[in-house]
């Protein structure tokens, strides 16, 4: 089966300090949820050194992009715009201070939206699918990107037993409908990435259909982002907890990218750099490090150097 490569509308997206061709390479987005609660990981980034040295260390490790959230998706009380602010914004000011990597904001409120921009994001992540128009219109005004993400509840509602009767097509026509809304707001096309929302409203069912079928999502044209890093639909799978599902989470980013995502969330950021890799360099758009297995006069193999990472060929993009 080869690689499905949807027709993007625009395939090179301009980021304040990196351009993207998303016909030929993948990214990687890290998470790093400054929060006390976080699904995955409890806490562990929720101090400020934590989450900068979290975000840091995985830009070092080989993730293009990072992901700063102040709230999680899960239901829970509300958290002030204020307070939201300041737990992100001094971590984007970090990084942005000592990295080139895209920064997002994982943020559904204008008033953080733009906070984050100012400290320096370039994206926008709304896992509520501009629930707040205004989030819109602070992203139009300032240029940046915005992700829209598929989700049915009210932010930080709950949403019990959702119903589909074809979830890939549900949402696939639910993330058209909200790309041109996001447009009529003055967003521009190469500003635009969607999201099918894994996990999000959706059982393990659904989940599983709109990862086999993630190229409904790829062929709206737009890069598509797969957030699918030791979620539940993989647990449920599996019959592991949140510690044993790293393998599942390989296995999902390889199928959606297979499917045609060009963006993938993940926690464990060695393996999915690797996952990755071995994705782009079957496709050809990725030398391997180094050939020595049977380019010789004779069989035996060579003894390689010593393993050197070699820089991303886009490092300096």
């Amino acid at each position: 089966m080869s690689m499905f490569l949807p027709a993007l509308r625009q395939p090179v997206h301009r980021f304040a300090h990196q351009s993207i061709d998303f016909s030929t390479r993948v990214a990687l987005m890290a998470i790093i949820n400054r929060t006390p609660d976080s699904f995955y990981d409890g806490g562990a980034t929720f101090s400020l050194s934590s989450a900068v040295a979290s975000a840091l260390d995985a830009v070092e490790s080989g993730a293009d992009w990072v992901d700063v959230g102040g709230v999680p998706f899960s239901p829970g009380p509300a958290l002030s715009w204020q307070e939201e602010a300041q737990r992100i914004v001094p971590v984007i000011e970090a990084v942005r201070a000592n990295s080139n990597a895209i920064i997002s904001a994982d943020t559904f409120r204008p008033q953080v939206a733009a906070a984050a921009i100012a400290a320096g994001a370039d994206v926008i992540n709304d896992t509520t699918g501009l629930s707040d128009p205004e989030l819109g219109s602070v992203v139009a005004e300032a240029g940046t990107h915005l992700v829209i993400t598929h989700s049915l509840a009210s932010p930080r509602t709950s949403y019990p037993r959702p119903q589909y009767t074809d979830v890939v097509a549900e949402v696939t026509e639910y993330l058209r409908g909200k790309v041109e809304f996001a447009k009529s707001l003055g967003i521009a096309d190469d500003k635009l990435i969607v999201d099918p929302g894994h996990d999000l409203n959706k059982n393990t069912r659904h989940t599983l259909a709109l990862t086999a079928g993630f190229g409904a999502i790829a062929a709206l044209g737009y890069p598509s982002l797969a957030a699918v890093s030791n979620k539940d639909f993989i647990g449920e799978t599996l019959g592991l907890p949140k510690a044993g599902r790293t393998a599942g989470s390989m296995a999902a980013a390889a199928m959606c990218i297979m499917n045609g995502a060009r963006i993938i969330r993940m926690h464990n950021i060695p393996e999915s750099v690797s996952t990755i890799r071995m994705l782009e360099a079957a496709q050809g758009w990725r030398e391997p490090t180094y050939l020595l297995h049977n380019m010789g006069d004779a069989n035996a193999p060579a003894q390689p150097e010593p393993f050197k990472a070699r820089p991303s060929a886009w490092e300096h993009a």
